[in-house]
């Protein structure tokens, strides 16, 4: 009678903590298309990294990573400090490298929550043999900013985002 009992009870918390978890709602989120226009450069494929910063200045997640050989990953340096420490699983947020004076289109997904709250996004790139730009393109994340076109700095000749 007591093995019934324990079972029963054991159902019931395992019930009751899952059925709890299962109501955590998400913030809502906002898918935005990110195009990037590379300036022109001879040389392989710019590695870039889309962070969310947090108002603090501190990385708070990774929203796309342009350049799929995680062997690479080190050479972007003060992203590698945060990710290389979590090693987060970033595959479904990965893409090809871009060439210069390519254009890559990708989606990324903002929680509403961040717009007009001081975070920023930024822009990482690293070229093989080349520079490496911490802040090729970094802007607050503002109701404008979010529909706009932001000028590179780097290998980046501009960033344009557009809701989704």
């Amino acid at each position: 009678m007591k093995k019934v009992f324990k079972t029963a009870t054991f159902a019931v918390i395992i019930t009751l903590v899952l059925s709890i978890y299962s109501f955590t709602v998400q913030p809502p989120a906002t898918k935005y298309k990110c195009m990037m226009q590379m300036i022109n450069y001879t040389g392989e494929g710019a590695y870039v990294v889309i962070s969310l910063i947090n108002p603090e200045g501190n990385y708070e997640r990774t929203l796309y990573v342009q350049g799929d050989d995680s062997e690479w990953y080190h050479d972007i340096a003060e992203w590698w400090k945060f990710y290389g420490k979590k090693r987060t699983d970033i595959d479904a947020i990965t893409g090809e490298t871009i060439t210069g004076g390519g254009r890559a289109i990708s989606v990324i997904e903002i929680d509403n929550d961040k717009i007009d709250s001081g975070y920023r996004i930024r822009f990482e790139t690293a070229v093989e043999d080349q520079e490496y730009y911490t802040k090729d393109v970094e802007f607050e994340l503002t109701s404008a900013s979010v529909k706009s076109k932001v000028e590179g700095t780097g290998f980046i000749r501009y960033v344009r985002l557009l809701p989704n």
